[in-house]
């Protein structure tokens, strides 16, 4: 089924048209000439057009160009008595799907309209997947042509249309806000605000005014109103990165939102309505918070409509040779210095490493580099990471892997494996804390966990003197 215009001057003609179509359940839309096939091409969006070639107040050639002024992608008929090989081609010439001449037989004009608007669906299909990959490939921030980074791609291409809650998780520095980005700018609220919050950079309080705003005198040091991200991001997309550092009141609210699309500031009982399109970023387990209690089941489910993940920069190391060439590019840009090349034996001690910072550590890596190297060619000594090799030249297993298989080995065979990694789990946090003097936000950084997860380990295992 479609819509279709005909625009011919002959009543007589146009039903009969009008009675073949509509047997096929299609709409139409007539026209009793030129300035009537305009106006309708104006006011309504067709699949096809089907015109007669000479009409009172002008020609098919007429319609044809108004319709692809009004849509490129509409495919048009022309239908004629008085056919010539000049008129076919000049038709053709200028764009025309088909020609076909009076009289006509109905299952011929039927097969043409049909074949025209499943060619309007086709050539707008591509023109729609067109335009996205092109933003998306055009996209300086989403690099690399691994086989996970293309899947990564397709899923940003087939979600961000929509206005569904996407729930993006991986690891720290693999590029979650980046990825955020990507949705909101090929999305229908692309020309609207897109407003990013840290959820882990502020207090319980100070979270639930920023998300949903406060009156003035809602508590100690709030002197005026202001509006929170809910309402700032009205018919735009609001990004929460770190979401699973949310309190469980926090989330309770956040949940209502989510419900009804009401926002009530904090100190208020006047609700306001937001449309907003939601984003959400974790680089923790939301699955494992919500059994331990410290998520709400029925959240988890409202933003996990479509999960998607980013992958570690280990699982495509393929991708850091393109990589460095981008970020050197950059930092040449930005830093405005000499420009720089990085050299096969330094990529390949880029490849060797594990990145336990992904993608943000292998720029900071490269940006550094380029400040230090006083040369232009910058070698593997300008990267000063960890990559032990064995004996033989081959790169040995991460020093991870080793350390556990030396500790299954210390580990007696009918040990109490749950009492062992829970031992295990508080010296590891404990030496972590003498060595950075206490100091639980590098502790966190340096175990790859968050500041909430590190808060509820050192009360889980009774942790009371940071500093050792």
């Amino acid at each position: 089924m479609g819509k279709i215009l005909i625009a011919d001057d002959e009543p007589h003609l146009r039903r009969i048209l009008i009675s073949n179509l509509k047997q096929e359940h299609h709409e139409v839309v007539e026209a009793a000439g030129v300035n009537d096939a305009r106006g309708a091409l104006a006011e309504h969006t067709f699949d096809a057009v089907i015109t007669d070639q000479k009409m009172g107040d002008g020609e098919g050639l007429d319609v044809l160009a108004a319709a692809r002024e009004a849509d490129p992608t509409l495919s048009v008929v022309f239908l004629t008595a008085f056919a010539t090989i000049e008129l076919a081609v000049e038709s053709m010439r200028r764009g025309a799907f088909d020609f076909i001449t009076k009289p006509f037989v109905p299952e011929v004009l039927l097969a043409s309209a049909t074949r025209a608007m499943e060619h309007t669906r086709l050539v707008r299909e591509n023109s729609r997947l067109r335009d996205t990959l092109v933003r998306l490939e055009g996209s300086s921030e989403i690099t690399g042509r691994s086989v996970a980074i293309r899947q990564l791609r397709e899923k940003i291409a087939r979600v961000a249309p929509t206005n569904a809650t996407v729930l993006i998780t991986g690891e720290t520095g693999t590029g979650k806000e980046l990825v955020a980005r990507a949705i909101h700018r090929n999305s229908l609220r692309a020309g609207k605000p897109l407003v990013a919050v840290n959820c882990a950079a502020f207090t319980e309080t100070l979270l639930e005014s920023e998300l949903f705003g406060h009156e003035r005198g809602a508590f100690t040091g709030a002197d005026r109103a202001r509006e929170g991200v809910f309402e700032a991001a009205h018919e735009g997309t609001l990004f929460l990165d770190e979401a699973a550092e949310m309190s469980l009141p926090a989330q309770a609210k956040l949940l209502r939102v989510l419900t009804d699309g009401l926002v009530t500031r904090l100190g208020s009982t006047k609700p306001r309505h937001t449309d907003v399109r939601l984003l959400v970023a974790t680089n923790g387990d939301l699955k494992r918070r919500v059994q331990e209690g410290r998520f709400r089941e029925d959240l988890y489910y409202r933003l996990a409509v479509v999960p998607l993940t980013v992958p570690a920069l280990r699982d495509h190391r393929e991708d850091i040779p393109e990589l460095c060439a981008h970020f050197l590019a950059q930092a040449v840009r930005e830093l405005k210095t000499q420009p720089r090349r990085i050299s096969a034996e330094a990529i390949q001690t880029l490849l060797s490493y594990d990145f336990p910072g992904n993608i943000r550590e292998l720029r900071n890596l490269v940006e550094r580099a380029c400040i230090l190297s006083a040369v232009e060619e910058i070698t593997p000594e300008n990267f000063p990471v960890s990559t032990p090799r064995s004996a033989n030249g081959l790169v040995a297993r991460s020093s991870a892997e080793l350390t556990a298989d030396q500790l299954a080995e210390m580990i007696p065979e009918t040990h109490n494996l749950r009492d062992f990694l829970a031992s295990l789990e508080k010296a590891v946090i404990q030496r972590a804390l003498k060595i950075t003097d206490g100091a639980q936000a590098e502790v966190a950084r340096r175990l790859g966990m968050s500041r909430s997860d590190l808060s509820y380990k050192l009360g889980k295992h009774r942790i009371k003197d940071t500093a050792g």
